[in-house]
């Protein structure tokens, strides 16, 4: 037996005890004359001491992250000397015996809280990176909410089913990444981006409450809040339910959750309500923060026959002004040009304000604005003294998405949020369809959700104007979960497709599954899927997404521990069939 104990399980109880502990050395010291060595696993740390005066053993030289098996005797600490910091601060150790099991190198940076090295440095030696507590503790949070969440949904009849993983292709709105099949030559398989037309079709079988969580795979760039390659979503189908029914297990589910988990966390905002078209409205997003105000104020025809030409001319094309006050602050010349540049990158062509400082009104635009129009401004804003409003003036998409963006970059930039406050946002009656780059008609969210008022969304030309039964629930300014009630009719689920140019041929070659299990008898039924890895983020005051990953992708979408991706044989390629075409092999030239 290499260990009796670990090193959070002894205490004072164990005093005058003999015990063998083994794993890392995670710091030595020699102080007068002795040798003090905190051993280090994932339970917690032990002080062992050493102390030739007492012990006549042979002690070998022994370095941090050395692996080590020591035999020792427990003693208890005066109550003087007790480290209240330390689990096991009430003993220390007296070594009978010690042995160095395995050697290490110099590491190629320190397992410290905050090591001095790129991500991708402690990526590529990510086992390295993972002795760190903090990571460790999120590989650890992590195993406790996969399994509070599989205990949770069992105890409440959800049959946990694993669906496949190489299947087809299912239009989640990214790219997939394709498998060639070398037993079918020139066919490929694709990675889910998530479980669709599966859980559907367990639904048509008769599995009433279904749950998974679920792996899923797109080729999407990453982003702060978005994993490369692969991410996993609490994912769920129910028969016979309506959407309140599915907001019900929602809220069952996050409401025992966080205090279970997160107890230090609290909901602030509890479940607020917004329709898409009032989110983006007054908060520039369909995934609002609302930890703080700021929203945007719809000002159009409030500047019809504004003295400011830019203001005028916006009123006459019939685009859109929209005011948002930042309270407490008088900008600077050099804060207002980098929040000007804010909102330049994200489509505006500037931005306008006014400062609300003790004597009356200043900035650029103020000579401009009559006193009717500061009034009016004071009165929609609720400026005071000391406040600035900014502006800007543009298309309605545009502005909505540059104040927004603004909203974001002042939050980060100089609000002072409570990171354990959780504020959760549910939007809904989302577009069924939008208009794509080129302008044609395609779906906006989901293209199996049933339409809203059916019968008079037959009726209406605005294709734009039809809407869903598609939901989303926001935390904290994070998408963390989408659902929707399914369209289970046949016939009306091929009326959709066709409105957005897809025929009846083009929906049984690619959902020929479902479309001809729902032939059958399909139940009404809906879903919802929680974002695992996001919310995990949120409840851990992560940043950055790849955290939360054991084993993370870098932000170039690359393991680098692995190397992957990788190059692979000619042969492999031959047995696939696979040639490379002229431009990859000039780069694998290069």
């Amino acid at each position: 037996m290499y260990r009796t104990h670990t090193c959070w399980e002894l205490t004072a109880q164990q005093a005058w005890k003999q015990v063998t502990l083994c794993w890392r050395v995670n710091k030595v010291r020699n102080l007068w004359g002795m040798t003090f060595i905190d051993l280090r696993d994932r339970y917690g740390i032990t002080q062992i001491t050493h102390d030739p005066a007492k012990s006549k053993i042979e002690f070998p030289e022994v370095k941090s992250e050395y692996v080590v098996q020591i035999i020792w005797e427990v003693v208890a600490r005066p109550d003087a000397m007790i480290n209240k910091d330390m689990a096991t601060g009430a003993i220390e150790i007296n070594a009978l015996e010690v042995k160095v099991l395995t050697k290490a190198k110099l590491l190629p940076f320190s397992i410290v809280e905050e090591p001095n090295t790129s991500e991708e440095n402690r990526f590529k030696h990510r086992y390295l990176d993972l002795r760190r507590r903090k990571i460790l503790d999120n590989v650890l949070f992590r195993s406790k909410m996969l399994t509070f969440t599989r205990n949770r949904f069992s105890d409440k009849w959800f049959v946990d089913v694993q669906t496949p993983i190489f299947t087809v292709s299912s239009p989640e709105g990214a790219r997939d990444y394709l498998v060639p099949s070398r037993i079918n030559p020139g066919q490929f398989y694709a990675l889910p981006q998530a479980p669709q037309q599966y859980k559907q079709l367990l639904m048509v079988w008769g599995i009433d409450k279904y749950f998974q969580i679920a792996p899923c795979f797109r080729d999407e760039d990453p982003r702060a809040d978005r994993h490369s390659c692969e991410f996993y979503q609490i994912d769920c189908e129910m028969s016979f339910i309506n959407q309140e029914d599915v907001y019900s297990v929602v809220e069952w589910y996050l409401n025992s959750l966080i205090p279970t988990l997160s107890p230090h966390k609290k909901i602030i905002v509890a479940f607020k309500r917004l329709k898409h078209r009032e989110a983006v409205d007054q908060y520039g997003s369909d995934k609002p923060d609302l930890r703080f105000g700021m929203p945007l104020v719809e000002m159009t025809q409030d500047f019809a026959n504004s003295g400011f030409t830019v203001f005028k001319d916006t009123v006459a094309n019939k685009w859109t002004i929209k005011a948002m006050k930042f309270e407490h602050k008088i900008l600077s010349r050099k804060e207002a040009d980098a929040l000007t540049e804010e909102v330049k990158k994200n489509g505006a062509k500037g931005l306008a304000y006014i400062c609300f400082d003790a004597e009356w009104v200043k900035g650029p635009i103020a000579k401009f604005l009559s006193p009717e129009d500061i009034e009016t401004i004071k009165a929609k804003t609720w400026a005071k003294e000391g406040d600035t409003v900014l502006f800007v003036a543009d298309t309605y998409d545009t502005v909505t998405k540059s104040l927004g963006r603004l909203r974001i970059y002042i939050r980060d930039t100089y609000l002072t949020l409570d990171k354990d406050d959780l504020a959760f946002c549910r939007i809904e009656d989302f577009p069924l369809f939008e208009l794509d780059d080129t302008g044609k008609l395609d779906f906006c969210h989901n293209p199996f959700s049933i339409v809203k008022w059916w019968a008079e969304a037959l009726k209406n030309p605005d294709r734009l104007e039809i809407y869903s039964e598609q939901y989303d629930l926001s935390c904290n300014g994070y998408e963390i979960l989408s659902w929707s009630i399914r369209n289970h009719d046949p016939e009306l689920l091929l009326e959709t497709f066709k409105m957005v140019g897809r025929g009846e041929e083009e929906i049984k070659q690619k959902f020929g599954a479902m479309y001809e299990a729902f032939q059958f008898g399909p139940p009404p039924h809906g879903w919802f899927a929680i974002g695992f890895d996001r919310l995990l983020m949120i409840l851990k005051d992560e940043e950055n997404i790849r955290e939360v990953y054991a084993f993370p992708k870098s932000g170039r979408a690359q393991d680098v521990m692995m190397w992957a991706p990788g190059f692979v044989d000619q042969n492999q390629l031959d047995d696939l069939g696979i040639e490379l075409n002229a431009k990859t092999k000039k780069i694998l030239a290069w």
